[in-house]
């Protein structure tokens, strides 16, 4: 396994395939995955016509910009099936180019890049070289389904199902079951477009560290991520940050699970991960990105079932924002009224009419401290 994921393609045969492709056209070409992830580059004279800084930035950081991938999908490369010559940008820095599409059976895996000079190629014998690139590409994507539903299965389903996810995956990543892994939940996670299947996931290689991803519905993403040491949760940060850049994860936030020796214990780490996500969504402070051991009175909240307490219910209609804003940070302030008006920017006369009210609204007496402990729980538990 790689630091990237499992690897489950050769990378050599991809070099290999690149330099076919260039030594057909006679000019030096690229590989990039759909999210536009450097596969593979072949070997570019030292002459500067030979570069732009797109594509130097691309070898150099293995990715690019958004906005030169918005520029380039908008002459509607993923949907093209020959290909598509791309004009320059000198404002930009990019150079004219020519896009072969990488698909298989209609699904575009990828893109050959070659810099257009404006010389006749044989385009038809590259795009059949791409052809063969897409089909390493969709086994690799299959294989990435299947650690999936693996993955899926053994934080979700039933027990004789479970036992036998754990083995699978055991068996898929060798000694590297054992640990240490975190599991990270980003939530929320669309799917509206292609359905909870394979081509709703990013590619596992493009997010550092992770050994599967799935989609859990109405809970969000999953992802299995590696860690170098029990204590040291950087790789599951790194690769929760890299999924939020994502479109289908806009507004999103992650969550972390505590970390694990091994697979099977993962049920319970995904039971953290996502609500570590939700609680890192409903209080913004916590997040983007939020750890389970770091998000206080939400691991108790998490748990509980959802509609809240009735006492509560007229409080937290939509007329009463301003006295459930006040309640809150009240008691967020240990029943300190002084502290409490500060924070409210209001005078403690005010503060102590709008608890009057608060009380009248819920029949809760705020001098006793179950009383208050029930208002406090249900107020973080509404955002939620």
């Amino acid at each position: 396994m790689s630091d990237n994921g499992p690897v489950r393609g050769d990378y050599s045969e991809y070099q290999e395939l690149v330099d076919e492709v260039s030594a057909l056209l006679g000019a030096p070409a690229t590989l990039e995955d759909r999210d536009f992830r450097l596969i593979a580059f072949c070997a570019h004279d030292s002459d500067a016509g030979a570069m732009d800084p797109i594509r130097t930035r691309s070898i150099l950081t293995r990715g690019s910009t958004a906005e030169v991938r918005a520029w380039f999908e908008g002459f509607g490369i993923a949907r093209a099936q020959a290909p598509v010559r791309i004009p320059a940008d000198p404002q930009a820095g990019i150079r004219a180019r020519i896009c072969l599409p990488v698909r298989h059976r209609g699904v575009v895996y990828g893109y050959v890049w070659l810099l257009d000079d404006g010389q006749a190629r044989p385009l038809g014998a590259a795009m059949a070289v791409a052809a063969r690139i897409g089909t390493l590409l969709a086994a690799e994507a299959r294989a990435g389904a299947d650690l999936g539903r693996e993955l899926l299965a053994l934080i979700t389903g039933p027990r004789e199902r479970r036992e036998t996810a754990e083995y699978v995956l055991r068996a898929t990543l060798g000694r590297a079951a054992d640990g240490p892994f975190a599991l990270v939940c980003v939530s929320p996670w669309d799917t509206a477009d292609t359905g909870e299947d394979a081509d709703a996931l990013p590619d596992v290689r493009g997010v550092p560290g992770t050994a599967a991803l799935c989609t859990v519905r109405d809970e969000g993403l999953a992802a299995l991520v590696r860690l170098r040491a029990q204590d040291v949760v950087t790789p599951a940060r790194t690769a929760a940050a890299r999924l939020l850049e994502s479109s289908r994860a806009a507004r999103g936030a992650a969550g972390i699970s505590e970390p694990r020796s091994g697979l099977g214990e993962l049920a319970d780490a995904w039971r953290e991960a996502s609500g570590a996500a939700r609680a890192a969504r409903a209080q913004p402070k916590l997040g983007p990105v939020a750890q389970w051991s770091q998000i206080g009175p939400y691991r108790l909240l998490t748990g509980l079932p959802t509609g809240g307490d009735r006492s509560v219910a007229e409080l937290l209609r939509p007329a009463h924002a301003e006295l459930a804003h006040t309640a809150e940070v009240f008691l967020d302030c240990a029943g300190q009224a002084s502290r409490a008006a500060a924070a409210l920017a209001i005078h403690r006369q005010t503060l102590y009419y709008r608890l009057s009210r608060v009380e009248r609204l819920t029949g809760l007496d705020l001098d006793e401290g179950e009383d208050r402990l029930l208002l406090h729980m249900a107020l973080k538990s509404a955002r939620l």
